[in-house]
């Protein structure tokens, strides 16, 4: 995959797409089922004209852009993981945007018109449901549809995507994963939802009671982490994926810290790997967080909970 940058103030050449781009635009957070549907047909499209599937996206996120006084959205996915994820889909070509307050005051037809053709040269857009675009959202498909001829390429609309009848969204995603509901968050994206960090020194408390944790920094201010809790959890490391168990909270019953950890237990490891990357795909929940009285009744609690994932992870 192809990715090229674009500063809307400063690049005015087109991009080098040597054969018809078959284009899809929007944030893309999470690249969830409803996405995964947008770009199967991107492809479908794409070889069936001989074409190029091209991903439109912004970075930084808009709303980071428009309301930088809000701190409360969370997102689903970095850049990086949302590259990897569209590379592994097999996209041709992402179109990573660079999102200003002047990108912001273009219109639908600046946007059409400098993006669209000049840069990309669209043969044809495929978007999804009540996709908006343009200053003030003021684009839609019906506006795209009215114009087609004048722009010369085609449009296509994706219908909405459900899932158990449950239209899918990245906000549906990230309100399940913040009651801890991963089984919902992980149906919704297709796959188990995931978190990378360094590993980094704890105060090692949980070896000293059989559960050496590894430590999990995220690098990512705004990645979300799902609610305090235990999880069911399968760790990439070193090439190898590892089952084990997480725990996000403020570990009340040790130390009632003021800051949120974020601790894997990695099933019959015993290796350090301070300061190595890793990556947690969550499973399944196995509790959400508790205060026990004292280490032992902790103790006790963490050999059941092992138990519990163990089912988890074998189903």
């Amino acid at each position: 995959m192809q990715i090229h940058h674009i500063d809307v103030e400063k690049d005015t050449e087109a991009l080098p797409i040597a054969k018809g781009a078959i284009v899809t635009s929007g944030t893309f957070d999470g690249v969830h089922v409803g996405h995964q549907k947008i770009l199967e047909r991107l492809k479908e499209i794409a070889t069936r004209i001989d074409g190029e599937s091209v991903v439109i996206t912004f970075w930084p996120h808009p709303r980071f852009v428009l309301y930088p006084e809000e701190h409360t959205l969370k997102l689903l996915s970095t850049f990086e993981e949302k590259v990897t994820l569209l590379e592994n889909f097999g996209i041709d070509h992402l179109v990573r945007i660079h999102f200003t307050p002047f990108f912001s005051q273009l219109s639908s037809d600046e946007f059409i018109r400098k993006i669209l053709i000049e840069r990309v040269g669209t043969r044809q857009l495929v978007i999804g449901y009540n996709h908006r675009f343009g200053r003030n959202r003021e684009g839609s498909f019906a506006y795209l549809m009215e114009h087609a001829d004048e722009y010369g390429f085609a449009v296509e609309e994706i219908p909405e995507q459900d899932v158990d009848d449950v239209a899918v969204s990245s906000t549906k995603i990230r309100n399940a994963l913040e009651e801890g509901d991963v089984k919902t968050a992980n149906e919704y994206l297709g796959r188990p939802y995931s978190l990378r960090g360094k590993v980094v020194n704890g105060d090692r408390i949980g070896r000293s009671i059989g559960f050496p944790t590894a430590n999990i920094q995220i690098p990512e201010p705004y990645k979300l982490i799902p609610a305090d809790g235990a999880y069911a959890v399968r760790v990439e490391l070193q090439g190898s994926l590892l089952d084990g168990m997480m725990n996000i909270g403020y570990r009340p019953t040790v130390s009632g810290n003021s800051q949120q950890t974020i601790e894997v237990h990695i099933f019959d490891f015993d290796q350090q790997i301070y300061d190595q990357s890793l990556t947690v795909h969550f499973i399944g929940l196995i509790r959400k967080e508790m205060k026990f009285d004292g280490v032992e009744a902790l103790q006790v609690q963490l050999i059941n909970d092992r138990e519990t994932a163990q089912k988890i992870l074998s189903n």
